[in-house]
């Protein structure tokens, strides 16, 4: 039984009728969404190449080779619009988003078996991901999932307990970074489909390794910790994208909050349920009552948002709220909490960053402010804005026209 009060529903629009409070933003299923990705995705590049951020004036997408680690964001964003017209009829119109879908996916099969993108082909298969959930037989989504995942295992080293991150010209310096535990969830499902249990159980020890070196006390993450991968021993803690060393970069905390949510779905095992409900109370304990998330927790004033790491935070901790609600008995209190908050990080990157003008959806996000890449709309963060929009609805927390 949840016991958030309840809005008048003749206050709200047809579609918002929910339990939720504050309601969730309208702009996350605003017909502007439809728009902005039919106008990119009916104009496919030759040779291929994918969108990842924006300029920082007129929010025209910078387009990148198929080789640049976010290039299945935007396929996978088409899927997710495939989802939403399902969810909601009246949102879809001649539009053929999962077509274009598994067109846009086409330019990633080469990555297959030579990526060139070291670990990041957990989210190069993000769009084959989505055509499994369409369709459970298609034999070339199989296959690129399980080439992927295979791929990722080959990176792990067993000395060290993780999937080496990046490479480097010192092959004894193996670096591992936050951001990984969200490429495991390819191992998981390459395990499924093939039945090798050791891909499951590398999953696991990756967790469990960076579970254990990549927190400080208070459950704040490390970006990166370097291994000596001859012995395993740690050489140094640092960041690549925060703003110091012993900084709390905040796209990586949330991908600590959502990889963790995400093990203890594939696991069950409580270990990382206490890990992924740590690292989201540090990070709603360092979120400004506005629910405007810095690019890093601990850089100085004047903010510099960051609204790809709200909306990756937002995803994961209505994953989190989900889990909460898997237990025996469910854990209610705890759910509402996560979902709260999901919510309020929503609307506040809707109030900052929506940009009806940008091909984006979103503005304010930092892709790497120590590079000065900043105040640009992000690929990723506006796939997690739609996803969560898409949770919320499947979940019932909001209704379609």
């Amino acid at each position: 039984m949840r016991f958030l009060p309840l809005l008048p529903l003749l206050a709200l629009p047809a579609w918002a009728v929910t339990t939720l409070s504050p309601a969730p933003t309208p702009t996350l299923f605003s017909s502007i969404i439809e728009t902005k990705l039919q106008a990119i995705a009916n104009v496919l590049k030759s040779p291929a190449s994918y969108p990842q951020y924006t300029d920082r004036v007129q929010g025209i997408w910078q387009f990148f080779d198929p080789t640049t680690w976010t290039s299945g964001f935007f396929p996978a964003t088409l899927y997710e619009l495939d989802t939403r017209a399902k969810l909601c009829p009246s949102f879809k119109t001649q539009t053929d988003f999962l077509g274009l879908g598994r067109t846009w996916s086409q330019g990633e099969v080469p990555l297959e078996t030579d990526s060139g993108l070291d670990h990041d082909v957990g989210f190069l298969s993000y769009p084959f991901m989505h055509e499994l959930l369409v369709n459970p037989s298609n034999t070339s989504a199989q296959n690129a999932v399980i080439k992927f995942g295979n791929f990722l295992a080959s990176r792990f080293d067993p000395i060290v307990g993780c999937t080496r991150s990046w490479n480097t010209a010192d092959p004894t310096d193996f670096q591992v970074i936050i951001d990984n535990m969200m490429n495991l969830e390819v191992l998981f499902a390459a395990a499924d489909l093939t039945g090798n249990q050791t891909l499951r159980d590398i999953a696991i020890t990756h967790a469990d390794t960076t579970m254990k070196n990549h927190f400080r006390p208070d459950w704040s993450t490390w970006h990166v910790v370097e291994y000596n991968s001859t012995t395993g021993a740690i050489i140094r803690k640092r960041t690549e994208q925060g703003f110091s060393d012993n900084s709390t970069w905040t796209r990586g905390q949330s991908w600590a909050v959502y990889g963790y949510a995400n093990m203890f779905n594939r696991t069950r095992l409580t270990r990382y349920l206490d890990t992924a409900r740590n690292a989201a109370d540090l990070y709603l304990t360092r979120t400004p009552s506005s629910f405007i998330v810095p690019w890093d927790f601990d850089a100085p004033l004047p903010l510099m948002a960051d609204t790809s790491a709200s909306t990756i935070a937002a995803t994961g901790l209505l994953l989190l709220a989900d889990m909460e609600e898997s237990l025996s008995p469910p854990n209610s209190t705890g759910a509402a909490r996560w979902r709260t908050a999901a919510v309020n990080l929503l609307n506040a990157a809707a109030k900052l960053a929506w940009s009806p003008s940008w091909q984006s959806l979103l503005s304010n996000g930092t892709v790497n402010n120590p590079a000065a890449n900043n105040l640009t709309g992000i690929v990723y963060g506006d796939y997690y804005f739609i996803k969560a929009g898409n949770v919320l609805l499947s979940e019932g927390f909001v209704r379609c026209p």
